[in-house]
């Protein structure tokens, strides 16, 4: 497959024990690799801003994460605050209690809050944690979050059940059409495995293991 594979990476630590050093490592390792982001909880977007400026790597962060299941105006302030701080994207959780309550109005609100939030500034992807619906709920999650205005479907937080795999991207794919942005996320450790999703339909790969994945790519690619 001919990708720019690294172009695809948005490379993550989302993990709570993450230090400032460790943080500063996965910034070093995106500028080496120059992967389209780096992922991180809100209280180091500022850090990461600054160890990304000048570079083509994004600030990528979170609002709601990792259940979904807070306020809408929190999320909202979360992610505005991130924006404020120096993020490009956000990776919002879907309220998730109130898509299988059948309250997709709640559920719909609650979307397009961050993306106001976020107005111009900043591209949303909307992490259904997809292990925990069903086949038409995913398909119910995908309407609802393209008509809330995000840019993105993404699988999982990587906090939940198992995370991406190819029979889930290819129904959000399905359900979105063509030119919507999905996010494969959570478990994706192998160059193998994230070219899998890639090949059904993800445009975006989360993962923490975007290193490991990039040496196997230039492995793969030299046999």
């Amino acid at each position: 497959m001919d990708v720019e594979l690294n172009r695809l990476i948005d490379h993550t630590i989302l993990k709570p024990e993450a230090t400032e050093d460790d943080v500063r490592r996965v910034c070093e390792e995106g500028k080496r690799y120059n992967f389209f982001s780096v992922c991180v909880n809100t209280h180091f977007v500022p850090l990461v801003a600054s160890e990304l400026k000048g570079t083509d790597v994004k600030v990528c962060s979170i609002a709601g994460f990792p259940l979904g299941a807070m306020s809408s105006s929190a999320k909202a302030f979360e992610a505005e605050r991130a924006v404020r701080d120096g993020a490009d994207e956000i990776d919002m959780v879907m309220n998730i209690g109130s898509l299988k309550s059948g309250n997709f109005k709640h559920v719909a609100e609650d979307i397009a809050g961050v993306v106001r939030a976020c107005g111009d500034s900043a591209l949303v992807k909307v992490i259904i944690e997809a292990a925990l619906l069903t086949d038409d709920e995913k398909v119910t999650a995908c309407k609802i979050v393209m008509d809330a205005g995000a840019s993105f479907v993404k699988t999982s937080t990587g906090f939940g059940p198992p995370g991406a795999n190819v029979k889930d991207v290819q129904i959000i794919r399905s359900a979105v059409g063509p030119d919507f942005g999905v996010k494969a996320s959570a478990g994706i450790r192998t160059a193998q495995f994230a070219l899998e999703l890639i090949e059904v339909g993800a445009t975006r790969i989360g993962t923490s293991s975007g290193v490991k994945i990039m040496e196997e790519w230039k492995e793969m690619r030299s046999e």
